[in-house]
C-alpha cells in the first residue's frame, strides 16, 4: 500500500473511512433507541385524565376547555363512547360522530391538543357489541374504528372492554392498532381493577397473560377502583395488582368517580383522594396516575367547577 498510496492520501483515506463507520454506527444506534423507546406516556410522568362522555345537559353543550382556561394540570382528556354498530355505521353515544350537535366539541377537542393535551377516544364501556364484533368480524368492524380515529386526528384510543372477548381477539386489535398509528399513538385500557389482581373481570380475557404478550404496545391501563371492583379509599386494591410482579405501577392509573352519581357505589370524596394519592406517592412513587369518571359533573372539594376537581385532585403532584 505505500507503494500504491503516499502517506497523506492514506491518512485522508482512513479519515473518509472512519468518518463513514462513525456516521453509520450513530445512525444504528439512532434506530435501536427509535425501536425500544417506551410509549408516550408509559413512563416518566403521571397522568391526570378525564373521561368526556358527557357532552349535552339536555340541549346544552358543555365544554371541556374549562380545563385549559383555567391552568388544570390535565394530561388526557378520553372522549367516549364509540360503539360500532353496523358494518358501516359508528356512533358517538347516540348519533354519528359527524353530526353536527358535535362540531363544537371536535374543535374544542383540537384546541385542548393545541394546548398540549392529549385526546383518546374510549371505544365500548356498558354498551355491549363492539368488542363481539371486533372479535368474530374484524376485517369489518376495525377499519370502522381505524378510519375515525385517523380522520379526527386522535392522540389515542381507551378499549373498554366491558364484554365476552378472546385473547386473540384482543391482540389483534392492538396489533392492527400500532401498526396503523405506529410507536407515538396511544394504546390504554379501562379494566375494573380486580382483573389486574386476578379477580373478578368483565373483559373475558386474561389481563396478565394480555401485559405479558402485548405490554409494550400498551401504554397504561385506566383500571377501575369503584362499583365493588376496586377501592380508592387505600392503597390496598393497588397494591394487590403491584404484588403479583407483572404490571408495574407506572402502568397503572386509579380510576374514580368523581361524582357519587356516575356509579352504583365506590365513590371517595377529594379528601379521601388526596390521603389515598399521598400514600400512593410514599409506596409506590412511580405510579401511573388518576383518572376521572367523568368530568362534565366532577365535585372538586369546594364549588361546582368541574375543572377545579383535577385541581383539587392531582394539583399537588402533576
Amino acid at each position: 500500500m505505500s507503494l500504491l498510496f503516499p502517506a497523506p492520501h492514506r491518512v485522508g483515506l482512513l479519515r473518509a473511512a472512519l468518518i463513514v463507520l462513525v456516521a453509520v454506527a450513530l445512525a444504528a444506534v439512532l434506530a435501536l433507541l427509535v425501536a425500544v423507546r417506551p410509549q408516550a406516556g408509559a413512563e416518566g410522568g403521571k397522568h391526570a385524565a378525564v373521561y368526556y362522555q358527557t357532552q349535552y345537559d339536555g340541549d346544552r353543550y358543555l365544554s371541556p376547555l374549562g380545563l385549559t382556561e383555567h391552568g388544570a394540570p390535565v394530561t388526557e382528556v378520553i372522549v367516549g363512547a364509540v360503539h360500532l354498530n353496523s358494518p358501516t355505521e359508528v356512533h358517538l353515544n347516540d348519533e354519528p360522530p359527524d353530526d353536527p350537535k358535535f362540531d363544537p366539541m371536535w374543535a374544542d377537542l383540537a384546541a385542548l391538543q393545541g394546548e398540549g393535551v392529549q385526546v383518546l377516544a374510549m371505544v365500548g364501556g356498558a354498551a355491549h357489541g363492539s368488542f363481539q364484533r371486533l372479535d368474530t368480524e374484524f376485517e369489518t368492524y376495525y377499519p370502522l374504528l381505524r378510519d375515525l380515529l385517523r380522520d379526527r386526528g386522535l392522540d389515542g384510543v381507551d378499549l373498554n372492554v366491558e364484554e365476552e372477548m378472546s385473547q386473540q381477539g384482543i391482540q389483534r386489535v392492538i396489533a392492527a392498532l400500532r401498526a396503523d398509528f405506529g410507536p407515538e399513538f396511544l394504546i390504554t385500557m379501562g379494566p375494573v381493577a380486580s382483573a389486574l389482581s386476578g379477580g373478578g373481570n368483565l373483559s373475558g380475557f386474561d389481563y396478565e397473560q394480555l401485559y405479558r404478550e402485548a405490554g409494550d404496545d400498551i401504554a397504561w391501563f385506566n383500571a377501575q377502583f369503584y362499583n365493588g371492583w376496586g377501592d380508592a379509599s387505600s392503597t390496598a386494591d393497588f397494591d394487590a395488582i403491584v404484588s403479583r410482579g407483572v404490571i408495574p405501577a407506572e402502568r397503572i392509573s386509579v380510576t374514580v368517580l368523581t361524582n357519587q352519581a356516575n356509579g352504583a357505589s365506590g365513590y371517595v370524596d377529594v379528601a379521601g383522594l388526596r390521603s389515598t394519592f399521598a400514600a400512593l406517592r410514599a409506596a409506590h412513587p412511580e405510579f401511573g396516575g388518576v383518572t376521572g369518571w367523568e368530568y362534565f359533573n366532577a365535585r372538586p372539594a369546594a364549588g361546582e367547577d368541574p375543572w377545579q376537581w383535577v385541581v383539587d385532585v392531582a394539583g399537588s403532584w402533576i
